[in-house]
């Protein structure tokens, strides 16, 4: 009995003296991520899903070894034919971080400074803002509050409407993507968030105190939660606790865990993501060499492509030094998302948004029976220097989840599940010949934490609706039931202490 009764005193010091603080920090951190769930479920939506779609038809075109070489590209990390503004262009890549190159296909001719007006073309297609005038275009090589890592794509193209909204679009052109939507109050929120619930406001230089500093708060919090349940496990009152006392002490039979959850998968979060982050995984492929290669397949482009819908199209090389098209057939659109619901539903969840694949020998035509799965393992390859040997498995991703989420923007991709000595899944998209991400076997445990803990997963098969509704209503009760009312029961509580210590 004495053991417990110390305890229990001990806990309601323990409680009481950080009360304040801990108070303070729920209700901000809380509200911040109220901030998230609004604007998870009420920011602006595209307004088309899929990426513009034409048929490509290469049977008229220059031959594409001959544009490549009369503009001098020998080098280049990705060679594309893409759906353009009114025709389909050429796309070279020849960086990562340079601008990229677009060519007629009838004539090879270059058209200078063009992937600024395809960013533009790709915003107008995206959000329906057909009409509207542009406002201001911008080019971002950096992350930052407004465009944050978590989109993870550079560079991209900044493209804001002059319409009362600011509605902004951010634009990766290698994959005709869109990689943000935001407007005027997005843009608020989002800073609004960065600031409250990840402190971005502290300059770099003083990441460190950031860190020490946010975990000091999670850490309080998650003793407030232990010690109001100790505390709740051996104070037996033989009545109910009148008005606020009794309030603050019912919800904390339920409201302990979900604190308890939230600020010790946060903890865990920022502890493995403190340091310097760039937030960019995606690495493209070694360039690809091309002078002196050929690619003779315009001449019996109707023969090989006969019966297929090709939207966009890849040159490829294999491990043995081979060239390969890789054609991306057009996707079934027939049931694709409508409406602000369906639109941050597909986003969010993932969906494929093209169709199969072909790969086409570009000297003969002829299929490669190796096709995308060979390829992707030969991606593989390149990006771990690894043999296949020590690939456990390979399997297709057409959605996100756990591992590679909405952030990555790229499906499908193929995950290549690595043992020793890299130990980690491996995500490459065929497509572009890129590594898209990369999640290591030591990191799923704090993926699951943040998946399952903070972001509450275990909901998603209820919608994400439910999930998010249901989050932001826990929150609440937090904020109110033990934010406001246990800083309002420990100021009322030093009152009467102060009145005491006057007499």
């Amino acid at each position: 009995m004495a053991a417990s009764a110390r305890l229990r005193a001990r806990m309601i010091w323990l409680h009481r003296s950080i009360a304040i603080i801990g108070g303070l920090i729920l209700l901000l951190w809380g509200a911040s991520g109220l901030i998230h769930v609004s604007m998870s479920m009420f920011g602006p939506q595209p307004a088309k899903f899929f990426p513009p779609q034409r048929a490509i038809d290469l049977s008229s075109a220059k031959p594409l070894e001959a544009i490549l070489a009369e503009a001098g590209v020998a080098r280049a990390a990705a060679v594309k034919v893409i759906v353009g503004e009114g025709e389909t262009l050429l796309q070279v890549t020849e960086t990562q971080d340079a601008a990229r190159r677009y060519f007629r296909l009838a004539d090879g001719a270059e058209l200078a400074n063009h992937d600024a007006r395809h960013a533009v073309f790709l915003a107008r297609y995206s959000t329906g803002a057909e009409t509207e005038p542009v406002q201001a275009m911008t080019r971002v090589t950096a992350f930052s509050d407004a465009y944050p890592a978590v989109n993870r794509l550079l560079p991209v193209y900044r493209v804001e409407f002059d319409r009362p909204d600011r509605l902004t679009a951010y634009v990766y052109t290698e994959t005709n993507a869109l990689a943000s939507l935001t407007n005027r109050r997005q843009a608020v929120l989002l800073t609004a968030f960065q600031w409250i619930h990840t402190w971005s406001w502290m300059p770099k230089p003083l990441e460190g105190l950031r860190v020490v500093l946010m975990a000091a708060g999670l850490v309080t919090l998650i003793l407030m939660a232990v010690s109001g349940l100790v505390m709740l496990a051996l104070i037996r009152r033989g009545a109910p606790a009148p008005g606020v006392r009794g309030w603050h002490r019912i919800a904390g039979y339920v409201l302990w865990l979900p604190i308890l959850a939230l600020a010790g998968s946060g903890l865990f979060h920022l502890i493995v993501h403190s340091g310097p982050d760039g937030g960019r995984t995606l690495t493209l492929s070694p360039p690809l060499e091309l002078a002196g290669a050929a690619y003779p397949i315009q001449a019996r482009w109707a023969e090989a492509t006969r019966g297929l819908e090709v939207n966009s199209l890849s040159l490829v090389q294999s491990a043995t030094g081979g060239w390969f098209y890789r054609l991306a057939l057009a996707g079934d659109r027939s049931h694709g998302p409508q409406g602000h619901h369906e639109m941050r539903h597909a986003r969010f969840d993932g969906r494929p948004r093209q169709g199969e694949v072909v790969y086409l020998d570009a000297a003969t035509g002829a299929p490669w029976a190796g096709g995308d799965r060979a390829y992707a393992i030969e991606l593989g390859e390149r990006f771990t220097r690894v043999g296949r040997k020590q690939i456990e498995d390979v399997s297709v991703v057409t959605g996100f989840g756990e591992g590679y989420d909405f952030r990555n923007k790229r499906l499908p991709v193929w995950r290549l599940d690595y043992g020793a000595p890299v130990n980690a899944a491996v995500y490459v998209d065929t497509a572009s010949g890129v590594l898209a991400d990369v999640t290591p076997d030591a990191a799923r445990p704090e993926l699951a934490s943040f998946a399952y803990a903070h972001k509450w997963g275990f909901l998603a098969p209820l919608g994400r609706d439910v999930q998010n509704i249901t989050i932001g209503a826990v929150v609440s009760l937090c904020l109110i039931l033990m934010g406001v009312m246990g800083l309002k029961m420990d100021l009322k509580r030093r009152g009467k202490a102060r009145g005491r210590a006057r007499k």
